[in-house]
């Protein structure tokens, strides 16, 4: 045996000595909290599936968007729920949009606020569907003209970043051109480049209404048995004008994002999807679980994993905890 004995518990000793030599540091400009924008007035609806969440009216969701900066959340990323859906989904790229309609009043409301838009079709389809459907196929060029669309409405309307996640082949390219186009190359995009089509979703779809009405999306989300591919998917927003990459879900897919933090030197997202808040919550409601220590594990392990940005329903809760 050597005569030197390594102890590495030493460095473990107390709360002080463990802080000074964490390797993962988790801060209050990491997080994007998730909100959904509803129709109405006053309208507060906790969603049943994500205790804490709820869909909020324009004016609602100012003040929540307001609260959440105040606290130090630095940016809201945002979800519609149209009164009406149609084959195309014309909400999603319409100039009073729910979506639209909420990025003014965020804006007017915490001016300084980072404002990212979901780009996308299926909470605006009536077949829930993130495209253009022809004889029960999701048609993919159609579609890319009305992404394209809903990027610039929502930067007409004061969006600082798009975030498409259709999966559409092209996407990025398509929105990026039609935004420099309109006059938005100062607009981010913060590309879905790794969504895979996983069951986690569920608890968001309830909260959005945007469960397809037939089939699945398994024919353009990735499927989860996959890595490879995702350096490929990465790869082709990477070259079509992509400013940042996110994978989602985050949890289930940590070996994806350390393989996308060895591979590309643009920033990194991801996203701790619906389920994954949903099952802490419900553990910690049971007593199985300490909530805020399970929150805090989980979101360290993203970061760990090479994420720069996490969206996440625990945004709020994650800032109080590092500041409080």
């Amino acid at each position: 045996m050597s005569d030197i004995l390594h102890r590495p518990r030493r460095l473990r000793r107390t709360e002080n000595i463990r802080a000074l030599v964490r390797e993962t540091r988790l801060a209050p400009e990491d997080f994007i909290l998730p909100l959904f924008a509803c129709a109405g007035k006053k309208v507060r609806r906790e969603i049943p599936s994500m205790p804490g969440v709820h869909n909020l009216s324009v004016d609602e969701i100012a003040k929540e968007a307001a609260g959440a900066g105040e606290i130090g959340v630095k940016g809201v990323i945002l979800f519609g729920l149209p009164e009406a859906k149609d084959e195309v989904g014309s909400g999603a790229y319409h100039e009073k949009g729910i979506v639209q309609q909420a990025v003014r009043a965020i804006r007017s409301a915490a001016p300084d606020l980072v404002i990212v838009t979901d780009t996308c079709l299926c909470e605006y389809t009536s077949h829930g569907h993130c495209g253009v459907v022809r004889d029960g196929d999701v048609v993919n060029d159609e579609s890319l003209d009305l992404l394209a669309r809903t990027a610039v409405s929502q930067a007409e309307a004061g969006a600082d970043v798009v975030a498409p996640s259709a999966m559409m082949d092209g996407q990025v390219g398509a929105i990026r051109a039609a935004l420099d186009e309109a006059g938005f190359e100062h607009v981010v995009i913060m590309a879905y480049a790794v969504k895979y089509a996983s069951a986690f979703y569920g608890p968001f779809r309830e909260a959005a209404d945007s469960a397809p009405a037939f089939g699945d999306r398994r024919a353009y989300q990735m499927d989860a048995a996959n890595a490879r591919e995702a350096l490929r998917e990465a790869e082709l927003d990477h070259m079509e004008g992509a400013d940042l990459l996110m994978v989602k879900p985050a949890m289930v897919y940590l070996d994806i994002l350390k393989t996308l933090r060895e591979q590309f030197d643009l920033p990194l997202a991801a996203y701790h999807v619906s389920g994954e808040y949903a099952m802490i919550k419900a553990a910690a409601q049971n007593g199985w679980i300490d909530e805020k220590r399970v929150m805090m594990e989980t979101l360290t392990s993203i970061k760990r994993a090479g994420a720069d940005i996490i969206l996440t329903y625990f945004a709020r809760e994650a800032v109080r905890a590092l500041t409080g």
